[in-house]
């Protein structure tokens, strides 16, 4: 397959190169970069060095089988039309193809949606949850990193009716990575070193495709209630989420849900009794982790999920993505666990 990637330099780009280097079925590779084009890829990431990764090219992009936009939002959109009309396959890492509706991405995003008409025809790629839908599709919305996580842990439970839908409180927390490689006054070492903070609180971007997805699965509308929290590490993601349950739901009940959704899985792992998630459990791979418990004293379930941000939560799910949509076995090019310690 003749690839592409847009925004080859962020934290995204790069790891979607490490592991479209590996990937069998690509052999010819187009990274491109608006800020940095016609520069070495090792220059601007020397760990590439003697590995002849190529020159980085501008943004007018040749034929290709499958494009990567890993931009941020409004850039993908106001191009995909002509990508599309080319035969080239669309993955977009961004946020302009996750909402259903125009008026809700403006509403959280602030600019006006380049490509509604193209809304309906954008598959939500997360794997595990609509692999039928996705495969063979032209236009994948590849989701959020939060998302990701949340959606795997609370999906088959709602769908089997097993959680009320009025109490659900997303806590969750991420590596500094997630928020890109750009320099920025929230990001600075010294700002995020033995520092611990909640942000986007009540408004960050990523609420309303959870809700949007949760919805979906419930088949009745929700809101929720998620809190973003940046911890000082690099990379990783932990989701502890807070759920009532359904009139005579008993912990297996829940167990038994998520075993059957993913028993079959090579890339979601429900834990043994006792054990819980950890972020390192999935550092450097595609590989998710899921843990539950249903409280006696309160009667609330308390679900635990971690990924990779910049894996499961964006790159790694992204190759996962073309794998379907290019008839290829869905795990080549993301196999393998987490670096440990």
């Amino acid at each position: 397959m003749k690839v592409g990637v847009l925004g080859a330099t962020g934290y995204a780009g790069q790891e979607l190169v490490r592991l479209l280097k590996r990937h069998e079925q690509v052999n010819d590779l187009y990274l491109a970069s608006s800020s940095v084009a016609g520069e070495d890829y090792e220059s601007v990431y020397p760990h590439w060095s003697g590995q002849n990764v190529g020159i980085l090219q501008d943004e007018n992009v040749p034929d290709l089988d499958v494009l990567f936009c890993a931009l941020p939002h409004g850039l993908t959109a106001a191009r995909t039309r002509a990508f599309l009309a080319r035969n080239i396959k669309v993955i977009d890492l961004g946020a302009d193809f996750r909402l259903n509706a125009a008026d809700v991405y403006e509403e959280w995003y602030k600019i006006k949606h380049p490509a509604p008409e193209l809304l309906k025809q954008a598959a939500y790629g997360l794997p595990e949850l609509y692999r039928e839908q996705i495969r063979g599709q032209s236009l994948i919305a590849n989701p959020g990193c939060y998302p990701t996580a949340t959606l795997l842990a609370l999906v088959p439970l709602l769908r089997n009716k097993l959680l009320q839908t009025k109490f659900l409180i997303i806590d969750a927390k991420s590596g500094v990575s997630g928020a890109g490689r750009g320099v920025s006054i929230g990001t600075h070492y010294s700002e995020i070193n033995e520092n611990f903070k909640a942000y986007g609180v009540g408004n960050h971007r990523h609420t309303p495709e959870i809700e949007q997805e949760l919805s979906r699965a419930a088949g009745q509308a929700l809101t929720v209630n998620f809190t973003p929290h940046l911890v000082p590490m690099t990379r990783g993601m932990l989701v502890t989420i807070y759920a009532g349950v359904q009139s005579g739901v008993q912990e297996q009940d829940l167990r038994q849900c998520w075993l059957d959704q993913y028993e079959q899985e090579a890339f979601i792992h429900v834990l043994p009794q006792g054990t819980w998630p950890q972020t390192k459990f999935s550092s450097g791979s595609n590989h998710a982790f899921l843990q539950l418990t249903l409280d006696p004293r309160t009667g609330n379930a308390v679900i635990v999920a971690t990924i990779d941000n910049l894996i499961k939560g964006a790159a790694g799910q992204a190759i996962q993505n073309m794998n379907l949509v290019m008839g290829c076995p869905e795990s080549q090019g993301i196999t393998g666990t987490a670096l440990w310690p």
